[in-house]
């Protein structure tokens, strides 16, 4: 004989996510899971068989997120109507809930309740349970994200602006090219597409904190200072299953060349597809981007920054090394280097773990360079910790000062392998650095953010203070292992971004007496020969690159030089790939006059080395011939600008109507274009990549390709563009597109 299970009092529960997610601003992740903000109420409707009676019935909730869940960990929280329920004294994240008295409604036994999660609730998924009359029901599931409206949490941005900006915006700008040549590229971060819910909270699941300690992790997610520092960590795959691999070099057999990349879905949709196993490849301003969409998606205020001339100080004495090969020497490796860009991120919250004054924008750093604690994560660091030199804070500050501050020191490497001092710079390093501005698509130079202005004794005195502070045990408050960095420095494919770079403003020093490496000094006399490289004409990939080296000296007699002149093709962060032209030429300087030496790089000499390379590198190494030791140098970053490619919308756009789209390429060169693709992406228009293979295109021909597409969301959406082929990597573009509501469809 079966018996049959006692029917239930409740026959259904509403969480009304369609009412509550616009008001938590999750309007656009989902229409049919609860996605709420904590420190902010929801209501939801519960149906009884019964009419409910208050005061005689009585309600006791409990909530819970994680494996383990414990009130003292605030991962478990039991709240009643009337809230008579006992918890422990230390308890965490207490939820509230409330009650509309409407009798006709509770009559009808339809209870209407408000409830409140806390401001300092961990974030992630809760399961929410019921216990009335003897039974204990699971009602359903939510997620909470972090609330930067609501002034009780710990990431409260106070302007709707800024939070517009550094929340809502799904489109951003990220700088690249060098200080000389700012180039700019769009950045769909898609952080409210659909899957971003699973992709998010299992990028935290896989962490190795929680691995390590499920309970303690989950409990922690209250704190954005750990979930940002957890996300830096799981952005990059050295340490755990995160999401991104890089590498550095020319060659990505196996993967997708960073430069390809134009937004952070199509990597986290394919990271969670392919069974959370690190997608192939990124760079710096990839793994930022990527960061960017995660920490948006929690709530985290968030912005990608660019800086330029970026130190990397692998000892950490804040002094930057920089060695320059003399004419047939072979480059020497430095374990120190100055990329020509360096991007990060930086997010929004207080630092109450800190002594005041540190509150605001964060630097995080997903990009794996040097270990912290242990592991390849990077921040948060105070930027007013950076500003004033306070390199005794966590997390990570000291590494990130010298990005910006590192002093320079120049060497010459000769034929015996002895190096030279030829130049110390205390301004070289940290310029332009750059963010997308607020409601707009302008540039924003937020250098003085960063660090006091350059040549001032304010500046200096922040520097000598910066040195000064006990910053080795800045970070050694937690249980991290201590590993030191892997030895792959020199290995152009390995994973971490550790490379030595050369880099120059296009400007000429030089040493008048030539020191050892063992004798560095604080000044050097004013060069008697002045140098620096004069832009011919705009460096546009496809036509040859042409600038001079203009050489003055004010001394009374004429001078013989020795000028070796070499061009390099670059990576970002100044690898050198291949030497694309070397000349050696005798020039006599006459005193007071310029003297002009013309450069020329043809398209035919560079096209094929500047394929999978960022910079062409332009130095000149000028020795004295009459002063034995008298050794100059200037050097000038040169980025090709890339021919464009144009859109033209033919049809308005409406949400689930067809557009039709023509995008079309000329091709500006003297050689035929083969192995053709265009992909389009962007949030709102298509849910995934689209790819185009196309046909060969002869020279000084036009490739047109008409598309026909379906957008699934209103709004104005940024359509990037990316044409690719044997001849031109990557070039990009990006057209916006108004997308209006259908009649028959509204989102």
């Amino acid at each position: 004989m079966t018996t049959e299970p006692p029917m239930s009092s409740i026959l259904g529960v509403d969480f009304k996510p369609a009412q509550n997610n616009p008001l938590h601003h999750t309007g656009v992740l989902s229409r049919t899971l609860l996605i709420v903000r904590r420190g902010q109420s929801f209501s939801m409707q519960i149906q009884f068989n019964h009419p409910f009676i208050s005061g005689i019935h009585n309600l006791i909730f409990t909530v819970t997120t994680g494996q383990h869940p414990e009130e003292k960990r605030g991962t478990m929280c039991r709240f009643g109507l009337p809230d008579f329920v006992k918890r422990s004294a230390d308890a965490k994240a207490v939820w509230s809930v409330s009650m509309d008295q409407n009798l006709s409604y509770l009559q009808m036994g339809k209870l209407n309740l408000t409830i409140m999660p806390p401001a300092d609730a961990p974030v992630g998924k809760y399961i929410l349970k019921l216990s009335h009359l003897g039974e204990e029901k699971e009602l359903g599931s939510l997620v909470v994200l972090f609330n930067p409206w609501c002034t009780a949490d710990w990431v409260y941005m106070p302007e709707e602006d800024d939070r517009q900006e550094y929340v809502m915006n799904t489109h951003g700008i990220i700088y690249k090219g060098s200080g000389n040549y700012i180039t700019s590229m769009n950045w769909d971060y898609g952080q409210f597409e659909e899957k971003m819910v699973q992709i998010c909270l299992t990028l935290l699941d896989l962490s190795h904190k929680h691995l390590k300690d499920p309970a303690d992790d989950v409990s922690a997610r209250c704190n954005p200072i750990y979930v940002s520092r957890i996300i830096s960590s799981m952005i990059n795959s050295e340490d755990d299953r995160g999401v991104l691999q890089g590498r550095w070099g020319d060659n990505f057999v196996g993967g997708t060349a960073p430069t390809h990349w134009s937004g952070s879905y199509t990597i986290l949709q394919r990271w969670l597809t392919i069974d959370c196993y690190p997608v192939k490849f990124g760079q710096c301003w990839v793994f930022a981007g990527v960061m960017c969409s995660v920490m948006r998606f929690f709530g985290i205020p968030c912005r990608v920054v660019t800086n330029y001339q970026s130190a990397h100080d692998n000892n950490k004495n804040l002094i930057v090394d920089v060695y320059h090969p003399d004419y047939g020497v072979r480059d020497m490796p430095s374990k120190d280097s100055v990329w020509n860009y360096h991007v990060w991120v930086e997010g929004w919250m207080k630092r109450p773990d800190l002594r005041p004054g540190f509150d605001g924008w964060q630097v995080l750093d997903p990009t794996p360079q040097e270990k912290s604690q242990g592991i390849y994560w990077c921040g948060p660091a105070p930027v007013t910790a950076i500003l004033n030199g306070n390199t005794d804070l966590k997390y990570d500050v000291p590494f990130v000062f010298a990005e910006v501050n590192a002093d320079c020191i120049d060497w010459l490497v000769k034929r015996d392998g002895s190096k030279m001092q030829i130049h110390s710079d205390i301004h070289r390093v940290g310029q332009n650095i750059s963010t997308k501005s607020v409601g707009s698509d302008k540039r924003w130079n937020i250098t003085s953010d960063y660090k006091k202005k350059e040549g001032t004794e304010e500046e200096r005195a922040v520097f000598k203070y910066a040195i000064t502070r006990d910053y080795t045990k800045s970070d050694d408050d937690t249980d991290e292992d201590s590993e030191e960095a892997g030895d792959n420095a020199n290995n152009s494919n390995s994973t971490t971004e550790n490379r030595p770079l050369v880099n120059g403003n296009g400007t000429g020093h030089g040493t008048s007496n030539g020191s050892t490496e063992s004798d560095i000094r604080d000044g050097q006399p004013a060069p008697q020969v002045t140098m620096t490289f004069k832009e011919v004409s705009k460096p546009l990939n496809g036509e040859d690159v042409k600038v001079n080296l203009v050489l003055h000296s004010d001394a009374s007699v004429s001078r013989p030089l020795t000028i070796s002149i070499t061009v390099t093709a670059m990576s970002y962060n100044a690898t050198p790939l291949s030497i694309i032209l070397c000349e050696l030429k005798k020039e006599t300087l006459l005193p007071g006059k310029d003297l002009s030496v013309p450069v020329v790089v043809p398209f035919a000499e560079y096209w094929k080395p500047m394929l999978d390379s960022d910079v062409m590198k332009v130095s000149a190494v000028v020795s004295d011939d009459a002063i034995p030791g008298q050794v100059y140098l200037a050097e000038s970053d040169v980025v090709l600008l890339d021919p464009p490619i144009d859109i033209r919308l033919l049809t308005s756009a409406r949400v689930y109507r067809e557009v039709l789209l023509e995008v079309s390429f000329w091709n500006p060169v003297n050689e035929t274009l083969k192995e053709c693709t265009l992909t389009l992406s962007g949030s709102g228009l298509w849910t995934e990549e689209q790819n185009f293979s196309l046909p060969d295109v002869g020279p000084k021909k036009k490739v047109i390709v008409n598309v026909r597409f379906f957008p699934y969301k209103s709004g104005v959406h940024t359509l990037v563009a990316d044409f690719d082929c044997s001849v031109f990597r990557d070039i990009k573009t990006s057209f916006r597109v108004p997308v209006k509501d259908s009649i028959f469809y509204r989102f």
